[in-house]
């Protein structure tokens, strides 16, 4: 097995050893007959098969020493449940269990956490796109998905915008010869931005007090994040019509909120 680069603090990962399959099964008959130095010798002997899954996660966001201590519990497991009998190759069983053990670790980790249903749904999403565009030839719009799957396109929007990965605030959104400029650089001082929240609920109940039709546009427009291309399309109208029925919706809330 060759060497993998990936630093793990205070280990020598290039000097690992590896074991062969007749070691390996050598081991195994001494440790299930209850030599526990030989099941010492079997996490040694494979540590090389965690790093190479840990590749996989080498990306800069995950603690490659965390994770790879995580790993070592999955292979531990992986030793103390192997049957030789079945024939199997160790490295084929255990990388099952070391890769669950990882991704459990890194899902109970994450900054923030998406519920079960709308990461079911998202990903019935994905998959609905997948076969419409392999079967029509173009990607499917919020109305096609919304209709196929019996949901709004809210929720669409919704689902789709939970796969989207979370980023440090202090992530450089420019960088130039000069000093970078960071997304924490661009956020509200919530501070002295006390009044947003009664903004906010005035401009909600102004919403609900809209026709029918401007609610409609302005929340697809704004929210799901539609055309006016694809509304005037939707309702059967011009491009214009939308417009005009957008300017006046907008008009029509600034009076109330004033």
């Amino acid at each position: 097995m060759k060497n993998y680069k990936v630093d793990i603090q205070n280990l020598d990962t290039r000097s690992l050893k590896v074991l062969s399959k007749k070691e390996m099964d050598e081991l195994f008959r001494k440790y299930q007959n209850g030599d526990k130095e030989a099941k010492d010798e079997l996490v040694n002997g494979n540590l090389k098969l965690v790093l190479s899954i840990l590749k996989k996660y080498n990306n800069g966001k995950n603690n490659l020493n965390d994770l790879f201590q995580v790993g070592v519990v999955g292979l531990i497991k992986a030793i103390d449940n192997f049957d030789l009998s079945y024939n199997l190759m160790f490295s084929t069983y255990a990388v099952t269990l070391i890769m669950g053990e990882i991704r459990r670790y890194i899902r109970d980790n994450t900054a923030y956490r998406v519920s079960r249903s709308i990461k079911e749904l998202s990903y019935a999403i994905l998959s609905f796109k997948e076969k419409f565009q392999n079967e029509y030839g173009y990607e499917p719009n919020q109305t096609d998905i919304s209709r196929a799957l019996g949901i709004n396109e809210y929720e669409v929007s919704y689902a789709l915008e939970s796969l989207t990965p979370t980023i440090s605030i202090y992530e450089p959104v420019y960088q130039d010869d000069g000093e970078a400029i960071y997304l924490h650089d661009q956020l509200p001082d919530k501070k002295e931005n006390n009044d947003l929240r009664d903004s906010y609920i005035l401009l909600n109940e102004s919403i609900e007090k809209l026709k029918e039709r401007e609610k409609d546009i302005l929340v697809k427009r704004y929210i799901v994040g539609k055309t006016q291309m694809e509304l005037a399309k939707e309702y059967n109208i011009s491009q214009a019509q939308v417009s005009r029925i957008e300017k006046s919706a907008i008009r029509s809330l600034k009076k109330m909120m004033l």
